[in-house]
């Protein structure tokens, strides 16, 4: 079963999360010589609706999956390094209220903040393009600001590591070769389909459209871009997608600064996190192998 370019992944406490388009794989270091494995199917609501499958819309969808995704790995990896022996489910009522903290954390942050800043200091600028192209760069100085304090905690350095350790083994599968921990080494801890490649794409592209809108009062300014964010995160990913798809030099240059951003976000992994990355990714193929037998 060929897979090349359909595996995803995330870094999560202690390990590293791999997905296909219907199967996710937790791999989990509890010791030196233990590492948990959780595999699960997943349903896409495009792959139960097929209207959720256009484009922009699919990009929607995906984001706001992925954030639900997110927050039950990150529990379950978290249970897992404490060695709970009652492993607690999240209700949906839980994982509903935590997406929508994250959100608001998020939305409140990166985009309501830098509006409210640059209504503060644009003096007699008027044109708004400027105003805006002002708010996106105060957004992703605030937003790398952001990434630069929590990577001098050594919590977050450790999930960096299995970040990077996500992606080089994810680059070791899709070039065809072995998946061994020599062979992953070699290659580089930036992948273009990396969702944080997703959020700096998303703030350039938010000032291109938000820039269409003029520059009204403050509420205003808060309402649109509250409204006109889901559209932002379709268009964003299928920039993505493209940047995935194709290799040209198109491609290549809206990769560029997403590319850049991860030098941030990644740290160059050992050889035992190295080992989780394969596990997890292994037990992803095995699974969707077998799957795929059945189905003949």
């Amino acid at each position: 079963m060929n897979q090349n370019g359909q595996i995803g992944g995330q870094a999560v406490i202690e390990g590293v999360m791999m997905r296909s388009k219907n199967r996710l794989s937790i791999a989990v270091r509890r010791s030196e010589e233990d590492i948990s494995i959780k595999c699960q199917q997943i349903l896409s609501l495009g792959d139960r609706y097929s209207f959720f499958k256009l484009p922009i819309l699919r990009g929607m969808v995906a984001f706001f999956e992925s954030l639900i995704l997110g927050v039950k790995t990150l529990t379950y990896s978290a249970n897992e390094v404490l060695d709970e022996e009652e492993e607690e489910e999240l209700t949906d009522m839980q994982i509903f209220f935590t997406v929508m903290l994250s959100l608001a954390f998020g939305v409140s942050l990166f985009f309501l903040l830098p509006t409210f800043i640059m209504g503060l200091i644009r003096g007699p600028l008027e044109i708004p393009l400027f105003i805006n192209l002002g708010e996106g760069l105060i957004r992703i100085c605030i937003f790398l600001a952001y990434v630069l304090v929590i990577s001098r905690m050594k919590d977050i350095q450790r999930v960096f590591q299995y970040h990077g350790a996500e992606h080089k083994v994810i680059h070791c599968h899709e070039s065809g070769k072995p998946l061994t921990v020599e062979n992953a080494q070699k290659y580089s801890t930036l992948h273009p389909r990396c969702g944080t490649s997703f959020l700096l794409i998303v703030m350039l592209t938010s000032i291109i459209l938000f820039s269409f809108f003029g520059w009204p009062n403050l509420l205003m300014r808060f309402a649109i871009r509250l409204a006109i964010l889901p559209l932002v995160a379709g268009l964003s990913y299928e920039v993505i997608k493209l940047a995935g798809k194709k290799n040209n030099y198109i491609t290549k240059i809206l990769s560029i600064p997403g590319l850049f951003l991860q030098k941030f976000t990644t740290r160059e992994p050992d050889n035992d996190q190295i080992e989780v990355a394969i596990t997890a990714l292994s037990s992803l193929t095995s699974e969707d192998e077998k799957r795929e037998v059945k189905s003949c």
